[in-house]
C-alpha cells in the first residue's frame, strides 16, 4: 500500500516540514524562496466571536514575514456551495485577529490555496488566481487572495517544467516508482520526496492511512444506504399519493359522467313527452337535436 502525497494524512505532514512549506508558497505566489523571511504554523481553529458562531477549521495554516496569513487545503470531491465554503474560510480567516475596538491597520493579508483532486472550471489552466477587481480587471485590494490548483487538468507536454509544474507532478504521483522518477532540482519538492518516502515506512503512518481509508469507505456506504432508503420511500410516496389522486379522479371523472347521464335522461323524458303529444318525428328531430336512431331507440 503506497500512502500518496495528496492524500489527507500524508498533506498535513507535509507541510510540518517549513522547508517544503516555504518551497511550495514561493511557486504558487510566484515569489522567490529567500523573500519569505520567516514561516511559522499556526492554530488551524479559527477563533469564535460567540458560542453559536460557525467554527472553521483549515487543514494547514501559516504566517510569512508576520504580515501575510496562508491557509492551504486539499480537497479530493467536490461538494455542493464550495466556493461559498471557500469564502466563508478566507474572511473568517482575514477578521479573526481584530478584536473589539482595534484599528483596521492589525487586519493582515490573507491568502487561500486549495488543491483540488477534480476540476472546478472548464478552462484549461490548472492554476486560478482571484483577487478583489472591478469590472475593468483594476484591483480594489490585495488582502484577499485565492489560489486554485486543479490536480486533473492535463500539464503543458514540455521537457522543462516551472517550479510549479513540479509541484502539480509530484501531488500526482501515485507511487513510490513515480516518486523515483521524478526529476528536480527543487529543495521543497526533494524535501517532500523524502518526507514521503519516510510516511510509507512508518507503521504508525500506515495505520493512520488505513483508518483514513476507511473512514471514507463507511462515509461513502452510508450515504449509499440514505440515497436508497430516500429512493425507497419517495417511490412508497409517491405510489400513495398516485392512489389517491387516482380516486379523486375517478370522484371528479364519476361526477362527470353522473351529470352527462342525467342530461341525457332529461333529453329524453322532454322527447317522450313530445311524442305523447303527437309532435311530428321531423319537428322532434329539429327541436331536440337527437338522432334518427336515437328518436327509434325511445319509441322502443
Amino acid at each position: 500500500m503506497f500512502i500518496p502525497p495528496k492524500s489527507d494524512v500524508c498533506m498535513k505532514e507535509l507541510f510540518q516540514n517549513e522547508t517544503v512549506l516555504r518551497y511550495f508558497i514561493s511557486a504558487v505566489l510566484a515569489i522567490p524562496p529567500e523573500d519569505i523571511r520567516t514561516i511559522r504554523l499556526k492554530n488551524t481553529f479559527l477563533r469564535r466571536r460567540y458560542r453559536k458562531q460557525k467554527q472553521g477549521i483549515l487543514d494547514v495554516l501559516a504566517e510569512m514575514n508576520n504580515s501575510t496569513k496562508v491557509s492551504i487545503e486539499l480537497q479530493v470531491k467536490h461538494y455542493a456551495y464550495w466556493d461559498r465554503r471557500q469564502l466563508f474560510y478566507l474572511a473568517k480567516l482575514y477578521t479573526e485577529d481584530l478584536r473589539s475596538g482595534e484599528n483596521y491597520d492589525l487586519l493582515k493579508r490573507c491568502v487561500s490555496i486549495s488543491i483540488l483532486d477534480f476540476n472546478l472550471t472548464n478552462r484549461k489552466e490548472y492554476h486560478h488566481v482571484y483577487y478583489l477587481c472591478d469590472k475593468q480587471g483594476y484591483k480594489f485590494s490585495d488582502v484577499l487572495e485565492i489560489h486554485i490548483l486543479e490536480l486533473k487538468k492535463k500539464q503543458k507536454e514540455t521537457e522543462v517544467m516551472d517550479e510549479l509544474e513540479e509541484w502539480i507532478r509530484f501531488f500526482r504521483a501515485g507511487s513510490k516508482e513515480d516518486l523515483d522518477m521524478t526529476e528536480t532540482k527543487n529543495p521543497g519538492i526533494l524535501e517532500a520526496i523524502r518526507v514521503v518516502k519516510e510516511i510509507n515506512l512508518s507503521q504508525r503512518m500506515r495505520v493512520r492511512y488505513e483508518a483514513h481509508l476507511k473512514q471514507m469507505r463507511d462515509e461513502r456506504a452510508w450515504k449509499t444506504y440514505e440515497r436508497e432508503k430516500a429512493r425507497k420511500e419517495g417511490l412508497a410516496e409517491g405510489r400513495m399519493e398516485g392512489r389517491a389522486e387516482g380516486r379523486m379522479e375517478g370522484r371528479a371523472e364519476g361526477r362527470m359522467e353522473g351529470r352527462a347521464e342525467g342530461r341525457m335522461e332529461e333529453r329524453r323524458q322532454i322527447i317522450r313527452n313530445m311524442l305523447d303529444q303527437r309532435i311530428p318525428d321531423q319537428e322532434i328531430l329539429r327541436l331536440s337535436g337527437c338522432s334518427e336512431e336515437e328518436l327509434k331507440d325511445i319509441k322502443g
